[in-house]
């Protein structure tokens, strides 16, 4: 005889929300943060606008107005304006994120495999965020002081004699913009990277000693293969900041160097929302072909 029978009562079912049920706040906010306001931005691109007014009608002249007179080369023998401000944006986007793919792996593996005690791991993880409790303007203008004319890296250069005069290429250039990044967020390509190391089955590792494989051979065939997860989510995260960041590269390449994200910046200062709402299109789908890209070459909701 069950326990039902003995009691003579019923035995209640709990009680079930529907999955789209759960859904349905995380999907409002994403709905009205996010997918909306890229439609109201692809709207706004194909808007007219004067000097005075923004016109709610359809025309492409935003899109011909980006991209005028890049069908040949100017006089000069050089690509437009927009090709080459959209060149310069991809070429600091893969030099920050050469240096922190190495700088992150190398940073990830000391702390997953180099460090036995989880205590140590915590504390020098915790150590790494140390630079994010400070503005990321901050962190910016503290490297000022140091790189410009008369900073302390051209003084002590100087004094040793090592440089008769200061090195101007170290402030206000790609080279600060690049070192910039590389400081703001190498942090973006640690974490997932060391997430996807301590998942690593550490007998893997043994199995390969055990077979004769060479340190760097355990790494190139066992250890990266295993990381490209939070390889490529770094690479994502590291890839799409920098591509739209425009506050940077106005700090350290002293209003100098061409960005996608300053020029939108600057579109906006001057209220043309159609333009800078087209190119902010034009960045994105280059984003996403980027992203595209990248995830090919894992999947990444598999692997997660």
């Amino acid at each position: 005889m069950t326990a039902q029978q003995i009691t003579g009562g019923s035995v209640s079912k709990p009680f079930k929300v529907s999955a789209w049920w759960q859904a349905t706040p995380y999907s409002l906010v994403f709905l009205l943060f996010f997918l909306i306001p890229l439609a109201l931005i692809g709207v706004v691109s194909f808007w007219e606008f004067n000097e005075y007014e923004i016109i709610p009608a359809f025309t492409l002249h935003s899109y011909f107005a980006i991209f005028e007179g890049c069908s040949s080369l100017n006089e000069y023998g050089d690509v437009c304006v927009t090709l080459k401000t959209y060149w310069s944006t991809v070429r600091i986007s893969l030099w920050v994120w050469a240096i922190t793919l190495v700088l992150g792996f190398a940073i990830a593996y000391f702390l997953a495999f180099c460090v036995r005690s989880s205590s140590t791991q915590t504390l020098l993880f915790v150590l790494c965020t140390v630079p994010f409790w400070t503005s990321n303007v901050i962190r910016m203008i503290s490297w000022i002081p140091l790189l410009g004319r008369n900073g302390l890296v051209n003084q002590t250069l100087m004094s040793t004699g090592l440089v008769q005069e200061p090195i101007e290429w170290l402030l206000f250039s790609e080279f600060s913009v690049v070192l910039a990044f590389v400081h703001l967020y190498t942090m973006f390509m640690i974490v997932p990277i060391f997430n996807s190391m301590m998942r690593i089955d550490r007998s893997l590792i043994e199995a390969a000693y055990d077979t004769g494989a060479t340190p760097w051979q355990t790494l190139w065939n066992v250890i990266i293969p295993l990381s490209r997860t939070g390889i490529i989510i770094g690479s994502i995260f590291v890839i799409t900041i920098v591509m739209g960041d425009f506050v940077t590269i106005g700090v350290m390449g002293g209003q100098q160097i061409a960005s996608v994200g300053k020029i939108i910046q600057v579109q906006t200062s001057f209220l043309q929302f159609p333009l800078a709402a087209a190119n902010a299109v034009i960045l994105l789908l280059v984003v996403l072909m980027i992203i595209w890209a990248l995830t090919r070459l894992v999947d990444i909701r598999k692997e997660l």
